[in-house]
């Protein structure tokens, strides 16, 4: 006995593999279209949202995986004892693929003093600025620069000049709070992770694992 439902869901079939058809054939034709092969990106992962840095070392992560060298420069955060530093630390020391420099000293709320956040600024620029002139490196990732910034730790004229003179095979990810619009105008890919919810809210403390 034939299923009186098998006209219906060949039917349906048919008209998927019709539609993804004609969905490759513009991809491809997309794809196609691209000439640029190689090209050293500046990108921004700013938003109230979490998971600005976290989404920066899964970048970092896909990078080694690669055999690129990374460099991490952390602004603004102390020397935390974090997952990401311990895991990249551990997969880069073999193959010599990492290169990380904490250089804050908390944030700019904790420390209550200037005149320390600004020189705890300069050294991070000065290592970030080191990185991107080491042709080794590949990607750097320069983690809570746009809160630097915001608070006028460092010249943003100097670092959009720096960011925008890199060397053509560099990948730069910027991650931060309020990116700065000159930061975003020279930059080749901005995310903005957008706050919906946030288990902070509801009294839950950082935890192992999720935050740090």
């Amino acid at each position: 006995m034939t299923d009186s439902n098998e006209p219906l869901e060949e039917d349906a079939a048919r008209r998927h593999r019709e539609k993804m058809e004609k969905r490759k054939a513009v991809q491809d034709a997309e794809v196609a279209g691209k000439s640029i092969a190689e090209k050293g990106l500046l990108m921004v992962h700013t938003g109230p949202g979490k998971g600005k840095s976290t989404a920066a070392f899964g970048l970092a992560l896909r990078a080694m995986g690669h055999g690129l060298k990374v460099g991490v420069v952390q602004f603004g955060k102390g020397a935390w004892d974090t997952g990401e530093r311990r895991i990249l630390e551990k997969l880069g020391t073999e193959e010599e693929l990492l290169c990380w420099r904490t250089l804050g000293e908390g944030f700019t709320w904790e420390t209550q003093d200037r005149v320390r956040d600004e020189a705890a600024a300069r050294r991070a620029w000065d290592a970030a600025k080191e990185m991107m002139a080491d042709a080794s490196i590949r990607l750097l990732v320069l983690d809570e620069l746009s809160i630097a910034l915001r608070y006028e730790h460092l010249p943003l004229a100097e670092v959009v000049e720096a960011l925008t003179a890199r060397r053509g095979d560099l990948h730069v990810v910027v991650t931060g709070r309020n990116a700065k619009p000159e930061l975003i105008a020279i930059a080749d890919l901005v995310t903005e992770m957008t706050l919906v919810k946030h288990h902070f809210q509801a009294g839950v403390k950082a935890q192992k694992g999720v935050e740090f």
